[in-house]
């Protein structure tokens, strides 16, 4: 399939990118590099793991679009499902109403949730879970009798959102500098990364696990645990690199969670629908959280779609009186979006998506390793189709660049040149300086050799650079 969208061709492909650049206010954007003449990369069509320029050129998606498009581009059956609920019922909100869009995607969630994890809260997207969670987690412990309880724990380096609220529990300082004061009440502890480990626990997870757990545990008893109310943790933590849990990590976080009464919190913003080979990481890690905040991979971005699942516990004060949870939004649950969510779920069961992950990521992380053997390169990690590649300067010491080296590596190189060798992914400098990959779940082992190969050839030229 090689047809030129039809408003490339009625505008051209200059003119659209000018016209971008004239009044389009791009997400995360320095428009200063195109203000002063730089082309903007405007992406037209979509198949399999591929997208296409407006210049006809073809690159390999390895972030899935922003950690989203799971069953992969041009997934017809998607967009007819889609349109088909547009013709019968196009909108209507979950304000004391339902639909059976709404419905039945709840009920399917429910059965994919581990545990007691049967209330669905739709949002519209991620960083709406993350808030709709928090807020929750207050107004139970008001509803309990606990009104202290407000305060949130999440790891350093960790990003949940862009609402206020969300920012609050964000780790990233620079993120939140600009729009401070933000929420009261966010309080961070160390993260999983076991490269940056303290030097007596780097080379014993389980030792590090069960350190950086406890870290938690101090936290609380710092705050006192009548003002904690919850812990925010992705099961492999995004930024900074792709953290995964050490072995027993997540389970002693739920210990202390029971311990000290506190919400246990699990952002699957990234991590759920296959990245991690199930519907849900937690699943595959075996721990049952109080709460599971979920978007992106629900529809494989083919609508925006979130969802915040919560324990009948946390549901059972809601369901007396005149008490009501008074949150809400406009497009959460949306009837399209509920049937694109359906029909994507329907590939996943239908082609074992998760099954692919599972069968395919000891190939992918063997295939990504054989990048170590570059001087630049100082760590491989994460799991299932999700992973970082921590870039040093000094691969003995572990010495990272500083912030010169890094915006000079990072945005003055690497991010522009693996995209013109056919490569979209992320170059990341939240933490230390990282490449991350999340490509399409339906890719298998001959996609893996195609991405390696173009990491290679400008890792290697980086390296030369500096």
């Amino acid at each position: 399939m090689t047809t030129t969208p039809q408003f490339v061709t009625e505008y051209g492909a200059d003119a659209l990118a000018e016209r971008a650049r004239r009044h389009l206010w791009m997400h995360f954007t320095r428009h200063s590099t195109y203000e002063q003449g730089g082309h903007v990369p405007v992406i037209v069509r979509g198949e399999g793991p591929y997208i296409w320029d407006d210049q006809g050129k073809r690159y390999f998606d390895g972030l899935s679009g922003l950690f989203v498009v799971q069953a992969g581009h041009g997934r017809k059956e998607i967009a007819q499902a889609m349109a088909t609920q547009a013709e019968q019922l196009e909108f209507f909100p979950l304000w004391s109403y339902a639909h059976p869009g709404a419905i039945m995607l709840a009920e399917r969630l429910a059965g994919y949730a581990p545990g007691d994890l049967n209330r669905v809260f739709f949002t519209s997207g991620g960083g709406e879970a993350v808030e709709s969670a928090w807020k929750l987690a207050k107004q139970f412990f008001k509803l309990t009798g606990k009104p202290t309880k407000y305060k949130v724990i999440s790891r350093a380096v960790a990003y949940h959102g862009t609402p206020q609220g969300a920012l609050s529990i964000t780790g990233i300082p620079d993120a939140k500098v600009p729009f401070e004061p933000l929420v009261p009440g966010g309080v961070k502890v160390p993260n999983t990364n076991l490269y940056r480990a303290p030097e007596e626990y780097r080379y014993d997870e389980k030792a590090f696990g069960l350190w950086a757990a406890n870290r938690i545990a101090e936290a609380i008893e710092f705050e006192g645990a009548d003002s904690v109310a919850a812990v925010f943790i992705e099961p492999v933590q995004n930024s900074g690199g792709c953290f995964p849990p050490p072995p027993g990590y997540l389970e002693r976080v739920r210990e202390i969670c029971d311990e000290y009464d506190v919400l246990m919190v699990a952002d699957e913003t990234i991590t759920s629908f296959g990245r991690i080979g199930d519907y849900f990481a937690m699943s595959r890690f075996g721990v049952t959280p109080d709460i599971i905040t979920c978007a992106k991979g629900m529809t494989s971005g083919y609508s925006p779609m979130g969802a915040m699942i919560a324990s009948d516990r946390l549901f059972e004060p809601f369901k007396h009186g005149d008490t009501a949870f008074l949150h809400g939004y406009t497009w959460g649950g949306h009837p399209v979006g509920a049937a694109a969510a359906m029909a994507n779920l329907d590939i996943f069961e239908r082609e074992d998506l998760n099954g692919n992950v599972r069968n395919n990521e000891g190939a992918f992380r063997r295939t990504l390793e054989k990048l170590l053997d570059l001087p630049i390169v100082g760590d491989v990690r994460g799991a299932g189709y999700f992973y970082g590649i921590e870039l040093v300067k000094d691969k003995e010491t572990r010495e990272t660049f500083n912030a010169e080296e890094s915006e000079r590596l990072l945005r003055g190189f690497l991010s522009k040149e693996l995209f013109d060798r056919g490569l979209y992914c992320r170059a990341d400098d939240r933490g230390d300086p990282v490449i991350q990959l999340a490509p399409p779940l339906v890719i298998g082992p001959e996609h893996f050799d195609e991405i390696e190969q173009i990491l290679r050839s400008v890792l290697t030229e980086a390296g030369n650079i500096l």
